[in-house]
């Protein structure tokens, strides 16, 4: 057997994979990026000089970082050491890892529902920056007519809206573009990108800059205009009724995905585009339409990263919508499994920087571990989605098309 036709039959093994299988090739894989990451902490620990009291030995070798220590603090660290004498799962640094994570489901289903349609929208940060600003100056307009809880409840869902609306719009360029022009995704959505931000910075610089600010900021929303604390407070930047809000979107979409004709239509014009073209789909309609939500995911990620952590919209957004790419490919594309991967990201953004404050570990190396991990976990899956296209291809060359709905024996619902 040649080396291609192996590869060929270990991408079908890794396809054909169970739900258990795949959690446990993630679990492997995890536990192989930590042996790695264990490996250069100790390789960089003996190439940098330390006190041998401040050392940690091992068979009998002074290492200047410590792999346990690194970890605990990277892992136990997000969740706010729940080892620790009088832990309460209402601290900040949990509230900090829920706070990420929330944006990160919201991005995740982005690029998930694209990936699903056969879309490559790597433009999910620009619909996030421009529904950000959207809803950062569409609720600032609206703040002075309700004031209080009345307030609180009318300006939430018009901010989530109004990011959803300018985020969907921005995502429609690019799929008008591509289902009517037959321009790639990929060049259009990472142009957009950076036109997003351009236009963002100079609207934000100069027309409608906080004027009792030097940053590039908008005038900052008032209080009842944001997400409410519940439970874990103020001062921690997130919202349980953001999460939650998350988790319902979670199980919408795949509700959506899974149940309806529109998600028909999207699963079987990412899997076999043909075979939908034949069985009546309106691939272009499809595009479009996806394209729509996918970018009205984005937005709401921006409208909660403006309502639940700013209060305002600032330029230099951090990149949710990139991050919001390898958590999807991490999950398979599946919006259930977004929320997951969306965890994972939440822990080790979050845990990264209990690192560089609690270890003299240099952030360069921190930043490398957490590299590692999502290189490992994500990539079997990321082989899966190859291999799922390879066979794709192959069926659509020596099968004809089904008229019944069906798409032959790699049906939709294995996706």
């Amino acid at each position: 057997m040649s080396a291609r036709d192996r590869a060929r039959e270990a991408l079908e093994r890794l396809v054909d994979a169970s739900t258990a299988e795949r959690a446990l090739i993630s679990v492997a894989s995890l536990v192989l990026a930590m042996l790695v990451g264990t490996v250069l902490i100790l390789v960089s620990g003996r190439m940098t000089t330390c006190a041998p009291s401040d050392a940690a030995y091992y068979f009998g070798v002074g290492f200047c970082y410590d792999p346990l220590t690194v970890y605990d603090r990277l892992f136990l660290g997000a969740l706010g050491d729940p080892l620790r004498q009088g832990w309460s799962p209402l601290n900040s640094q949990l509230a900090v890892t829920l706070r990420e994570t929330t944006v990160l489901v919201f991005t995740g289903l982005s690029v998930a529902i694209a990936f699903r349609a056969g879309i490559f929208n790597i433009g999910t940060q620009g619909q996030l920056v421009v529904g950000a600003l959207a809803t950062g100056l569409g609720v600032l307009w609206a703040s002075p007519l309700v004031s209080g809880v009345v307030g609180t409840v009318l300006l939430i869902p018009l901010g989530l809206a109004i990011g959803a609306t300018f985020g969907a719009l921005y995502g429609a360029i690019p799929g008008v573009l591509k289902a009517y022009a037959d321009a790639n995704e990929v060049i259009t959505t990472i142009m957009l990108n950076l036109i997003a931000t351009g236009v963002t910075l100079y609207l934000v610089s100069d027309v409608f800059k906080d004027p009792n600010s030097q940053a590039n900021q908008t005038v900052p929303l008032p209080d009842y205009a944001t997400f409410p604390s519940i439970l874990f407070g103020g001062s921690t930047d997130f919202s349980l009724v953001a999460l939650l809000l998350g988790v319902a979107a979670l199980v919408a979409l795949a509700y959506l995905i899974e149940r309806t004709t529109f998600g028909y239509d999207v699963r079987t014009s990412g899997l076999q585009p043909e075979a939908a073209e034949y069985g009546g789909v309106d691939s272009k309609r499809t595009i479009v339409a996806s394209m729509m939500l996918s970018g009205a995911l984005g937005g709401v990620g921006g409208a909660m990263y403006v309502l639940m952590i700013l209060g305002k919209f600032q330029t230099g957004v951090p990149a949710y919508g990139f991050d919001g790419i390898t958590v999807s490919i991490l999950a398979g594309n599946n919006p259930l499994g977004v929320g997951l991967a969306a965890l994972l990201f939440g822990v080790l953004k979050s845990g990264t920087t209990v690192v560089q404050f609690a270890t003299d570990v240099p952030p360069q190396l921190v930043g490398v571990l957490r590299g590692l991990i999502i290189l490992f976990v994500a990539m079997p899956e990321f082989f899966r989605l190859i291999g799922k296209r390879v066979g794709s291809a192959g069926e659509r060359g020596s099968k004809p098309a089904a008229t019944d709905g069906g798409v032959g024996s790699g049906g939709v619902d294995d996706e």
